[in-house]
């Protein structure tokens, strides 16, 4: 997974509330178990929708997603962090998360920050205005633009932790591959011993 430390990419914006991971990814896409391959129908029921960032050639290529409250709420697929993942989100900036989509973020190299609602008004208005470049900088937990705007997020150390370095929950469980092995030796040889 790649680590996110300091990032700066264009914002999209996406002015909804509520939004369930059946909207960020419908259930007819959800027949495969590999990660890629999902961006193409990221928000596949609204693409008819004119206003809709993902048809506006100003957010091509963005890589921040602001948006309302309880983002992600619904049911627990991971597939809607895959798709925003594989379509090139490695932020979403919202005022609150569903906490399972939030975990499965996490899981993805995607950074869930939580600002105040006039937090993300502004960067939703600025967004809305043009192309605009925003940097989250997750060592010094800030965000900021080259316009005046900062701000401080919080996070918890062990979600920030597992973001820079990458690590999703295979790599966690990695960390721990020398006390794992001499476990099961151990388990292994008593078992034997107890088995004679």
């Amino acid at each position: 997974m790649q680590p996110f430390t300091i990032e700066t990419a264009v914002v999209a914006p996406l002015r909804r509330r509520d939004v369930d991971t059946d909207q960020i990814i419908p259930k007819q896409f959800l027949k495969r178990i590999d990660r890629t391959g999902f961006g193409e129908c990221l928000f596949y029921d609204w693409r008819a929708d004119p206003s809709l960032f993902l048809n506006d050639p100003r957010y091509t290529g963005a890589g921040f997603l602001v948006t309302g409250r309880n983002f992600g709420c619904g049911s627990s697929r991971e597939h809607a962090a895959w798709a925003l993942r594989d379509a090139g989100f490695r932020a979403i900036l919202a005022p609150s998360f569903a906490d399972i989509f939030a975990a499965n973020c996490i899981n993805n190299g995607i950074a869930p920050i939580v600002l105040e609602e006039a937090e993300v008004d502004e960067l939703t208005r600025r967004a809305l205005e043009g192309r605009h470049l925003l940097t989250i900088d997750l060592p010094a937990v800030t965000v900021r633009d080259e316009e005046g705007f900062s701000t401080r997020f919080k996070m918890d150390d062990f979600q920030k932790r597992r973001l820079l370095h990458g690590q999703d929950e295979i790599a966690l469980t990695l960390e721990s591959d020398r006390a794992i092995t001499s476990f099961e030796g151990h388990v292994c040889t008593s078992h034997f011993l107890h088995e004679r």
